[in-house]
């Protein structure tokens, strides 16, 4: 049996051990998103032979095991999650696995298992530089969005996230934000809302980057993410006043231009079956669709 253990802050630079040399632009791995978001998934882990195997609680209540990463042949760590699940009495099936991911099983255990698409899941990357200069007749409504934006607030300022005050009052922002757009419910117990308030408590801990937009005097939106490959940068979180035409746009844009334009790639992450998200990352055209799905024994 694999003895996993609980997520703690101290564990974040063995993580950081392991996914350093990982290729796969899933936002699952990295250490911010498995840590922050821990109250809904309850993940646990494990690390043999300087790989890192995890598994978690999805919302239909049942487990599954993530892709393992690290040095360990594939073959010799499916054969030890297999038996940890037997020896748990839950079957064996896994959440997350990409193209990539499949082709590598598909080469190394092959005729083993079969996937299920799993489309709430799928990410969205783009081209850094299109999410900055925004060109074409595709993205000329988010143009127009922008030039909204600042027509409408022509004293708008940028700036990245540095300070602890700063910090502070992008928490403000979101407890404003969840009164505002989450009527009737305690956003408390919601699991974004309890996740962006980890990363902006533990925000330099993580190693995160971060901006906001100020409009007279006060911030209106604001957006964190991280590097996740050598190529890739990921958003974790983007929050902004609807009201403010434009503004999604605008942080959106400035954030990338400001904070993330050395990468190739932006994974905006999924959309978790919510249809304004999913026709909010469908409308910037991504030109990458991750598409994830489930992995299951083919017996």
């Amino acid at each position: 049996m694999i003895s996993f253990k609980q997520i703690t802050l101290s564990d974040k630079k063995a993580f950081d051990a392991c996914f350093e040399s990982n290729a796969y632009r899933a936002c699952d791995f990295c250490f911010t998103n498995l840590y922050a978001w821990n109250a809904k998934f309850k993940t646990v882990f494990a690390i043999i032979n300087r790989t890192i195997f995890l598994r978690f609680q999805d919302s239909d209540g049942q487990l599954y095991y993530m892709m393992p990463i690290g040095k360990m042949p594939l073959p010799d760590a499916f054969d030890l999650m297999i038996q940890d699940a037997k020896e748990n009495r839950i079957p064996f099936q896994m959440k997350g696995i990409s193209n990539d991911m499949w082709e590598i099983i598909q080469k190394e255990i092959p005729g083993e298992f079969r996937r299920l698409p799993d489309r709430n899941n799928d990410e969205y990357i783009y081209f850094s530089e299109k999410l900055i200069k925004l060109s074409g007749k595709k993205l000329q409504s988010k143009r127009n969005h922008i030039n909204r934006f600042k027509a409408d607030n022509p004293d708008w300022e940028y700036f990245p996230l540095m300070s602890k005050s700063e910090l502070d009052e992008c928490a403000a922002m979101l407890d404003e934000w969840e009164n505002v757009n989450v009527m009737k419910i305690d956003f408390s117990q919601r699991y974004d809302y309890i996740a962006t308030k980890i990363m902006l408590e533990h925000f330099d801990y993580f190693q995160l980057r971060g901006g906001a937009l100020r409009v007279n005097g006060k911030i209106v939106a604001f957006t964190i993410g991280e590097p996740l490959t050598s190529d890739t940068f990921v958003i974790h979180v983007e929050k902004a006043f609807a009201e403010m035409n434009g503004a999604y746009t605008m942080i959106n844009q400035q954030f990338i231009e400001h904070e993330a334009s050395e990468f190739t790639y932006i994974n905006r992450e999924e959309d978790m079956g919510m249809d304004n998200l999913r026709k909010a990352k469908m409308s910037y055209y991504p030109d990458i669709q991750l598409e994830e799905s489930i992995l299951i024994p083919l017996v």
